[in-house]
């Protein structure tokens, strides 16, 4: 079915050079990320990235850039935390709660701001992270110290601002949401070395076939579930009475509200690392010898071991949490409802207003708590993966499966959106 909905939408011209102009972008962003900074010596970094830290899994997410700490080793994170942000601030900021309401210009105010704000986030990040890395570089004098601090800091800012300006080319003129295809592009950049790392491992005898076959059965597995949560709603049936206006009889129809299992997304994952990233970030900025180095270096880590298992609760936990959090910010039962109420629709069986509304949140709290123990579950399983088979370097983890399961899908739906119109164009004349 994919198969035949690429083809046909490679007949079509108009799609075939959205998907081109997507493919370009995605080639410019691969030589942008084997673009080295200067003054960096590679092979004290990669010493200090090791597997199972927070920064091999940000390496993940950058699709190596961060361990050859190139232009775009930042990612694009600061824009997806300045995008985080800008969505909460509507909430509790008037203002911005008033732009969310005024459609097109009010959008692009939001976006303006998310830019300026990815900027300054990028910049911290940046100088955050040059500090933290500061005995990897290679610094000609004790002067210089800090204007090249400075200058590593700018063009780590500089990689993610040009991200984030690709990433919305892509959604104006590609096909799909131009900064999840990114993060798509960069977890996919990395499988040829992670394939050539287990054929590695297999050559030498330090795992046996069995080993390979018991993870691919596990992705197999992750995949599945995968599409079978990001799929799975609850459709609350709404009716609609008949209302008169004039001689005219509206209404009277039948409707659902489609309430999605995984309501949040992979957000929750993306918020529960960025909490965890600060006491491995602090970290770098330390001795290597200090107690604090060593407590971070031992229990902070995803590397199968028994140690592990603290972090993994931390990590779980606050998955949970950001699950009900970022639902609860997206999802408001009492707005639904006195929506339903005002288009004179209702629930069959309930009186709508406060009925309905607890009726909503009932639901949304049991397939949120649905939701989060599926990601939590996701996100721990490249321990247990790495735990089972021995397998320390996986490409492919729970996280990087789920977002890359479900960019493919919301990829492919706007390509079969985009035939469908084609498709149906002559009616709509």
């Amino acid at each position: 079915m994919i198969v035949d909905s690429l083809k046909n939408a490679w007949k079509v011209a108009e799609i075939r050079n959205k998907i081109g102009f997507t493919l370009l972008m995605f080639l410019i962003f691969r030589i942008g990320a084997h673009i080295p900074i200067p003054f960096m010596d590679h092979s004290v970094l990669s010493n200090m990235i090791g597997s199972g830290s927070i920064f091999d899994f940000l390496d993940t997410f950058s699709g190596g850039s961060f361990r050859r700490f190139s232009v775009f080793a930042l990612s694009i994170t600061p824009y997806i935390t300045a995008s985080i942000i800008l969505q909460l601030l509507t909430i509790v900021v008037p203002y911005l709660e008033h732009l969310a309401k005024e459609g097109q210009y009010g959008r692009k105010k939001i976006t303006q701001y998310t830019r300026y704000g990815t900027v300054v986030l990028g910049f911290i990040q940046g100088f955050g992270l040059t500090y933290g890395l500061r005995t990897a570089l290679v610094i000609p004098s004790p002067s210089l110290k800090w204007p090249i601090y400075l200058l590593v800091a700018l063009i780590l800012t500089a990689g993610t601002a040009f991200l984030m300006w690709i990433g919305e080319r892509i959604t104006e003129k590609g096909i799909g949401n131009g900064i999840s295809l990114i993060i798509f592009a960069g977890i996919v950049a990395r499988v040829p070395d992670g394939l050539k790392y287990i054929w590695g491992l297999l050559k030498v005898g330090e795992i046996n076939a069995l080993s390979v076959i018991g993870l691919v059965i596990m992705g197999a597995a992750i995949i599945a579930g995968v599409v079978f949560i990001q799929e799975g709603q609850r459709r609350v049936q709404v009716q609609y009475a008949k209302r008169v206006v004039g001689r005219r009889v509206y209404g009277g129809q039948s409707s659902h509200i489609p309430l999605k299992v995984n309501q949040s997304g992979v957000i929750p994952i993306i918020f529960a690392i960025s909490l965890l990233a600060f006491p491995s970030t602090i970290a770098t900025w330390m001795p290597a010898t200090s107690g604090y180095v060593q407590f971070i270096n031992r229990w902070f880590t995803m590397n199968g071991t028994v140690y592990s298992i603290p972090y993994l609760i931390i990590y779980a936990m606050l998955i949970i949490f950001f699950t009900y959090f970022y639902t609860a910010v997206t999802f408001n039962p009492v707005d639904v409802a006195d929506n339903i109420k005002k288009y004179g629709g209702f629930i069959p069986g309930l009186r709508p207003g406060r009925a309905t509304s607890d009726y909503l949140a009932k639901i949304l709290s049991r397939l949120t708590l649905a939701g989060g123990l599926f990601l939590s579950l996701i996100a721990v399983l490249p321990s247990l993966i790495v735990g089972l088979t021995g397998i320390q370097n996986i490409s492919l983890g729970g996280t990087s499966l789920l977002i890359v399961v479900s960019v493919a899908l919301e990829t492919m739906k706007q390509m079969e959106s985009l035939l469908m119109q084609r498709h149906y164009q002559g009616f709509m004349k």
